[in-house]
């Protein structure tokens, strides 16, 4: 028996770690996706093919990357333009902008690590 494809998390509905699907927890689960942060990365420039997004990604799975984009599309964070490939909306690079100050505080906390 093959599982339903996994759907795009939307506001309202449940998600892992909410009941109620407020936004920030469905952000959070789309981000905690397999791979889902490592896409978003590698389309911060300029936009890439599905072949080339794969290889960036460090080659994972065609069907898990046509799965997270489908997901990331159904959200809005990413588009595919023809004859381009894949690439980040509006949307999506004002999320990898907002996810920015995480880096610096990233890199206070494995200070106070030790």
């Amino acid at each position: 028996m093959t599982k339903p494809p996994k759907t795009a998390p939307r506001p309202g509905r449940r998600v892992r770690g909410s009941t109620t699907g407020r936004p920030v927890m469905v952000l959070l689960d789309l981000l905690g996706r397999r791979w889902v942060l490592r896409v978003l990365w590698e389309l911060r420039g300029d936009p890439l093919t599905f072949r080339a997004l794969q290889a960036a990604s460090g080659g994972l799975s065609p069907s898990v990357l046509n799965a997270r984009l489908a997901e990331l599309r159904d959200s809005k964070i990413v588009e595919q333009r023809p004859d381009e490939g894949y690439a980040l909306t509006r949307q999506g690079r004002e999320l990898l902008t907002q996810l920015a100050p995480l880096t610096a505080w990233s890199e206070k906390w494995v200070k106070s690590l030790g």
